[in-house]
């Protein structure tokens, strides 16, 4: 068969939809199929550039192209999915976030209140209109019934390359990959140290729009002795971050799936997440895989310390972690044969 992937592009910004398409492409092809990808560069504002993306994606036919017609579409994203073709089955990584729960029509640059509405009738309409819509994870189809009234069937994927993560004996310190953006909440890790009473050190990976503040912080709170920035990492060093630490911090506020959750969990790490982290929730059970804590920085710091001082239960919840992983049968095997099957 030929599939058709759609999606976005954020030009110069690399994550995990970027790793999900690519994850997927490889999929599909060792299944024997032909794939492409499609993408259109998407702003998040101004006002006018969304409502001319919608439009671009609307007028999107994909049972005319150049002779080549694609037995099934799959898009990932808005505005994706609102593409033409009789065999959509969409993937959702998210919906358009900006347009529901982190919506501020206070703030300047932001989509107004017209273009939020437009864009949920507009979601509602072509999901609809879809005979089947799967989503990544449970936190995204729980979104997506809440806001549009759709069902939605989560697919896991595994994280890249998780063949290749392995484990060590601990060292005093904590591990925190991500993205450096505000709704990661690495500001939380960092006003949570000067209450961890244990000699642990803070290791934060990774790059993004907030990096700058974030060096920042750490001069303001004066934890600069017990934090190292290493910026972006190779797989290699990232491997061995994982499998030495302590424990895992991801704390995001109300984060769509995770990677790093299930890095940490096939490290056999521990992770320390917080209650309203979203997708972590669906993976970490509190003294059972992680702790998850409220998000204050006195809770996380109680959690960080209890893995210090509790060091063989520690590890025990790092290897019901990685036995939790195993017991989910994520794989991009059962994420093909779902989203091509009966076609």
């Amino acid at each position: 068969m030929r599939i058709l992937i759609a999606s976005f592009q954020a030009p110069f910004q690399r994550g995990g939809a970027n790793e999900l398409a690519a994850g997927l492409m490889e999929a599909i092809q060792a299944k024997g199929h032909e794939v492409d990808l499609v993408t259109h560069p998407f702003r998040f504002f101004p006002d006018n550039q969304v409502r001319r993306a919608i439009n671009v994606w609307e007028n999107e036919d994909f049972t005319e192209l150049n002779m080549t017609v694609p037995d099934v579409v799959i898009p990932l994203a808005f505005p994706a999915i609102y593409c033409s073709h009789p065999n959509k089955r969409p993937w959702l990584m998210h919906q358009f976030r900006g347009a529901y729960e982190l919506f501020d029509g206070e703030r300047p640059g932001g989509i107004s209140d017209e273009t939020r509405l437009l864009v949920h009738e507009k979601d509602t309409q072509y999901l609809m209109a879809c005979k089947r819509v799967f989503t990544i994870s449970g936190r995204v189809s729980d979104r997506l019934l809440r806001n549009n009234s759709v069902t939605s069937t989560p697919l896991l994927h595994p994280p890249p390359l998780s063949d290749e993560f392995y484990s060590r004996p601990a060292r005093p310190f904590i591990f925190a990959p991500s993205r450096i953006e505000s709704l990661k909440r690495q500001e939380l890790l960092l006003k949570a140290i000067k209450y961890v009473k244990s000699p642990i050190g803070f290791i934060f990976a990774g790059m993004g729009g907030q990096y700058g503040t974030l060096c920042e912080q750490i001069d303001t709170l004066n934890v600069k002795n017990r934090v190292r920035l290493v910026g972006m990492v190779s797989q290699r060093e990232k491997l061995a971050y994982y499998a030495n630490c302590m424990g895992v911090f991801f704390g995001p506020k109300d984060e769509d799936y995770g990677y790093v959750t299930l890095e940490a969990m096939l490290a056999a790490k521990p992770v320390v997440t917080c209650n309203d982290s979203g997708g972590p929730l669906a993976f970490v059970e509190d003294g059972v895989t992680g702790r998850v804590v409220e998000p204050r920085p006195e809770a996380v710091a109680r959690a960080i310390d209890d893995l210090y001082l509790n060091r063989l239960r520690a590890e025990e919840m790092g290897r019901a972690g990685r036995q939790r992983y195993k017991e989910l049968d994520i794989s991009w095997n059962n994420v093909v044969e779902m989203l091509l099957g009966g076609v």
